[in-house]
């Protein structure tokens, strides 16, 4: 059976993109990053998605390097989760919830591994629209990518190339919910919350562009909140 790497977060978008590998006929090869972020729901959340779907493995690495740099609210204890804003303000700038470069250590070491199982495509949730003005979730970061793959992986030398698949990338967070809900993803077991409490703050930047993202598909949030603006 052909495989796929997901880089798998725990979240939305990234669980949707698991639905996406499993409904092509992948035998999926989940990949979680616990980089040192504020809390370990993320990587929890992973856990039970990985384990719904029935994944043969699901490979956790820890990572200490993003926790160690700090400079993100994500990583950091010093810098405060943003919580209250305006779509305006949502839309203003990279945010410091921005992990430097984050997705290229992810993609490099899925990529490693994508070589070691012989899996033919990578699957990452990344999104240009709700991407919450992160860099690296650009189509040209992604195209910039594969092109270090075609040149960096030994793949490439033997006729073969691992693909980089990011099929969200033009959607928008209602696009994204709705054709999670049309492949049945469970969604009820995902996380997006910065701040990562039992239930969801409902205010900083994720849970807002979350729940704007079940509003406008018109159906309701399945996990529970702290609070909704």
């Amino acid at each position: 059976m052909k495989k796929a790497v997901v880089i798998l977060s725990g979240g939305l978008d990234s669980t949707v993109c698991m639905s996406i590998a499993k409904s092509k006929g992948y035998d999926v090869f989940p990949l979680t990053f616990a980089y040192g972020q504020r809390h370990n729901k993320e990587v929890e959340q992973a856990r039970k998605v990985a384990d719904y779907y029935g994944c043969n493995k699901h490979l956790v690495v820890d990572i200490d390097f993003f926790r160690a740099i700090g400079e993100s609210a994500l990583t950091s204890d010093r810098i405060n989760v943003p919580v209250n804003r305006s779509q305006e303000e949502l839309a203003e700038g990279i945010p410091v919830t921005y992990v430097p470069f984050r997705n290229a250590v992810f993609l490099s070491m899925a990529t490693g591994y994508a070589e070691s199982i012989r899996a033919e495509i990578i699957y990452i949730g990344v999104n240009a629209l709700d991407y919450s003005g992160y860099p690296d979730c650009r189509p040209q970061f992604i195209q910039a990518f594969q092109e270090v793959i075609r040149l960096g992986a030994t793949t490439s030398d033997k006729g073969a190339q691992i693909k980089i698949e990011s099929p969200l990338i033009h959607m928008s967070k209602g696009e994204i919910v709705k054709l999670g809900l049309k492949n049945k993803s469970p969604l009820h077991l995902t996380t997006s919350c910065y701040q990562g409490r039992e239930r969801a703050c409902g205010i900083c930047d994720s849970c807002q562009l979350r729940l704007k993202g079940f509003s406008d598909a018109g159906t309701k949030d399945p996990i529970q909140y702290e609070e909704v603006m």
